[in-house]
């Protein structure tokens, strides 16, 4: 594993590849990382994972300062995955210069985490492009814990006609239910027993409602959701995964997509 700090040293050895598979992070690895840096070896090119903290995508100071940070086992845990690339870049090297192409965002960063996180996606989506840019990776990949993010770095690629594609990974989850995330780490024990009880009932919620969609009463599962320990909820909606609108009557193609804090840690999903 070479490890990189800076883009120049970084693009020259990478222009010898014929092709990057990249696994964007912010580090606090776990399960789910995994399982994306070993779909990507399957690939078979070099794969290049990034372990950045992106300011720009917290709408509090808090927040950054309290996102898990453990950079020994992450070192310790791709090193015992093989990849091929590690690139730590800082701050003045992702943000040190003007992208060619500018970002598009979709009407879509709007809705659900956009609501309630002002500047949010502009920021995933900036720090995205930028990687883009530096690496010219032929695939990414990503999770679809964070759905929404995923679709809108795809409408990106799209709109701006970047060669790189998407793959799309299935959410990995802890043994309880709960969808692997690196904020995880910032909840005890009983609080990971309550976002695993959220998990299940909202999993049997969605179960009954592709039979009876009248039973998608939201203000009772919301206080549901309050009873079962949630101290917050930003909002529960269902949408078609294919065109991202609103569901209106029993389907069998929709996904819940809900996001609730327990304390002062916010835990998103889908499913």
């Amino acid at each position: 594993m070479k490890i990189f700090k800076d883009k120049q040293t970084l693009q020259k050895e990478i222009s010898k590849t014929n092709g990057i598979s990249f696994v964007p992070t912010m580090g606090g690895l776990h399960k789910g990382h995994i399982s994306l840096i070993k779909q990507s070896k399957r690939f078979k090119l070099k794969t290049l994972v990034s372990i950045f903290v992106n300011p720009k995508q917290f709408n509090k100071e808090r927040d950054f300062r309290n996102y898990p940070r453990n950079p020994k086992n992450d070192l310790k845990i791709l090193k015992k995955l093989k990849i091929n690339y590690l690139y730590i870049p800082k701050y003045k090297d992702i943000y040190g210069f003007k992208p060619k192409q500018k970002v598009f965002l979709d009407k879509f960063s709007k809705r659900l985490c956009g609501r309630y996180r002002k500047g949010h996606f502009e920021g995933v989506l900036n720090v995205v492009n930028r990687f883009i840019e530096i690496i010219k990776p032929k695939y990414i990949f990503l999770g679809k814990k964070d759905y929404q993010q995923l679709y809108l770095i795809k409408k990106h690629i799209e709109r701006r006609k970047i060669k790189t594609k998407i793959i799309e990974c299935k959410t990995i989850r802890e043994i309880n239910g709960v969808a692997c995330s690196s904020r995880n780490l910032n909840l005890n024990k009983n609080q990971m027993k309550i976002a695993s009880n959220i998990y299940y009932y909202l999993y049997n919620i969605k179960k009954k409602i592709k039979k009876n969609y009248n039973l998608f009463n939201i203000n009772k599962i919301k206080k549901d959701l309050i009873d079962l320990g949630a101290n917050k909820i930003d909002y529960l909606e269902n949408y078609n995964i294919k065109n991202f609108k609103k569901l209106k009557k029993a389907s069998k193609k929709f996904n819940l997509f809900f996001a609730y804090h327990i304390k002062n840690t916010r835990l998103i999903d889908n499913i």
